[in-house]
């Protein structure tokens, strides 16, 4: 097949990233592709660890205390330290949950802070020399559908059965919504997937699955 082709997933938290995710890694699969592929934050790692405590505030410092360049700092050194011992030679597709777009948008849209957009794809894509994905897709749910798939989530290591710093704020949600739809006009490899109806209900994996699969046709990604 040549190059391997990158796919990331991105979206505001809840929406349905990590499902999409393992289903576009298993379609992949399934059609005779060799696919691997890589989540972030990696909480168990070195940098992903410290991310996992600013977020939870276990310590008495959360994420949103600390300045977004900082704060960027730690999620591009987490995909840096990954990357490090990563070999794509043999597979066809890499496929990755929350990637370089994801720290571009959260630490761009918090509260007095200014826009970091080409601050962090320079930092990570050129300055770290992270891998540049083929597409970006990016799932649309409103935050309040967000909101009540986060409380679904379960236990989780960094933090329990409790929502994070950015996920607890529904106001941090809808400008986050409202960024990654901003960047997508201006960068051609961002693809918008709208994955609520018109009442704002949670379109069925499924369906999602199958758009997500006809966005790569249609980019001749697959």
């Amino acid at each position: 097949m040549g190059k391997t082709k990158i796919i990331a997933i991105e979206g505001i938290d809840g929406s349905g990233k990590t499902v999409q995710w393992s289903n576009l890694i298993n379609e992949l699969r399934s059609l005779g592709y060799s696919v691997e592929g890589l989540e972030f934050p990696r909480y168990d790692a070195y940098f992903g660890k410290q991310i996992g405590r600013f977020l939870s505030g276990r310590e008495g410092v959360t994420a949103t205390d600390i300045d977004n360049k900082s704060m960027a700092l730690w999620f591009a050194l987490d995909r840096w330290d990954a990357f490090s011992s990563f070999d794509m030679s043999s597979i066809d597709f890499l496929v990755i949950n929350r990637y370089v777009w994801s720290n571009a948008v959260y630490q761009s849209i918090r509260e007095g802070d200014t826009d970091l957009v080409d601050w962090v794809l320079d930092l990570e894509f050129d300055r770290l020399s992270l891998p540049k994905p083929d597409v970006t897709i990016v799932l649309d749910v409103i935050p309040c559908r967000a909101k009540a798939n986060i409380s679904q989530k379960g236990l989780r290591e960094y933090i329990g059965d409790k929502a994070d710093a950015y996920e607890s704020s529904e106001h941090i949600q809808q400008k986050a919504r409202e960024k990654y739809i901003e960047c997508a006009k201006k960068h051609a490899d961002i693809t918008i997937i709208d994955c609520t109806d018109d009442s704002g209900k949670m379109l069925p994996s499924d369906e999602i699955s199958l758009a997500i699969k006809e966005a790569l046709i249609f980019r001749n990604i697959i």
